[in-house]
């Protein structure tokens, strides 16, 4: 078990989207965690290179994560009306807009690729992996980590082999990991999904919301073997986040909700004038969604425009530091006594 080797509990969520890059994974890694790579997003071409450049900056195990695929298209039905709104709201204010599409995100392809290759651990996130993609990762000698969000998730887990589940609470940034796209007043807060998870027997990392030593600490206390970090990471000066999302973590002027719009599919970032325009009009369509709005993003980012973009963070982000992701993963230890 690759979190029995570890110096210290503690595990880099993978944050796909940008955020993530080879230096982050490997600093987090030579502090003495377990860091996950993104493959979310990334082309398998991409995620080769990636890794690639992972290998040659760390020889600490890591893992890597895939977003599972939809079962199918959305019915345009559903998001057809949305995409018009979008499409005029942006075509009148002189932004670019896509076109929605479905896809699998390559997955095939970057299972081929993990399998030839593979990393300590392939984790899981927006579903379960069928028994032919689990006997695939556990013959090429990695360990199967899946991100769930209730406990019938984690049970199902468990019957399909994983080895590690990644509890994610309502407290976390970014996309819910859950199995199916539902309303997120449905779901659990990471300390609750603990105590209901407890029976299980496998291997429990704590994710959503923790930003601290002490935040660890507790997970621990709670059950867990491991925890998870994602937005405390994101500040670090080896994340690859865009500057007007950094200028957002570090002004905090703003609680964090729930939103669709961006993606098509529930995710907690920062609430910003997008949210406020278009979160009572958006729908449930991922990936279609989010390659509707992906262009706009892309050219709100580079115009330093952090009121048009996914500023995804945790519950608590206020709490974030600043640091080098060694220094920070010393300092987190040291909050937590370990």
């Amino acid at each position: 078990m690759v979190l029995d080797d570890l110096t210290l509990p503690i595990v880099l969520a993978p944050l796909a989207g940008g955020p993530s890059t080879p230096a982050l994974t490997a600093a987090v890694a030579e502090a003495g965690g377990f860091a996950f790579l993104a493959g979310g997003y990334l082309s398998a071409d991409r995620l080769e290179q990636e890794i690639t450049e992972l290998r040659s900056l760390t020889s600490r195990p890591f893992g890597v994560n895939l977003f599972m695929p939809g079962a199918g298209p959305a019915d345009p039905a559903v998001y057809g009306p949305y995409v018009e709104q979008l499409r005029g709201w942006a075509l009148s204010r002189g932004l670019p807009i896509g076109e929605p599409r479905f896809g699998d995100d390559e997955f095939g392809a970057k299972l081929e690729l993990l399998a030839g290759g593979p990393p300590a651990a392939v984790s899981f996130t927006f579903g379960l992996p069928a028994p032919d993609v689990v006997e695939l990762v556990h013959g090429a000698g990695s360990e199967v980590w899946v991100t769930v969000t209730s406990p019938q998730e984690a049970h199902d887990a468990v019957e399909a082999g994983a080895d590690v589940l990644v509890l994610q609470g309502l407290e976390a940034g970014g996309h819910r990991g859950s199995f199916a796209d539902d309303d997120p007043s449905t779901g659990h807060p990471l300390l609750e999904l603990l105590r209901l998870t407890a029976g299980l027997e496998v291997t429990l990392v704590a994710a959503g919301g923790i930003m601290s030593g002490a935040d660890v600490g507790g997970a621990l206390a709670a059950g867990a073997r491991a925890a998870q970090l994602g937005t405390a990471f994101l500040l670090c000066p080896e994340a690859g986040t865009s500057e007007p999302h950094r200028a957002a973590l570090r002004d905090r002027p703003a609680p964090t909700r729930f939103t669709r719009a961006f993606t098509g599919r529930w995710a907690r970032g920062i609430v910003n004038d997008f949210m406020d325009e278009h979160d009572a009009h958006a729908v449930p369509a991922y990936p279609e969604i989010h390659y509707v709005t992906q262009p706009l993003r892309q050219a709100a980012r580079a115009a330093g425009d952090g009121s048009l973009i996914n500023l995804w963070a945790g519950a608590g982000y206020d709490r974030i530091r600043e640091l080098p992701a060694r220094e920070l993963v010393a300092l987190l230890a040291e909050e937590a006594g370990l």
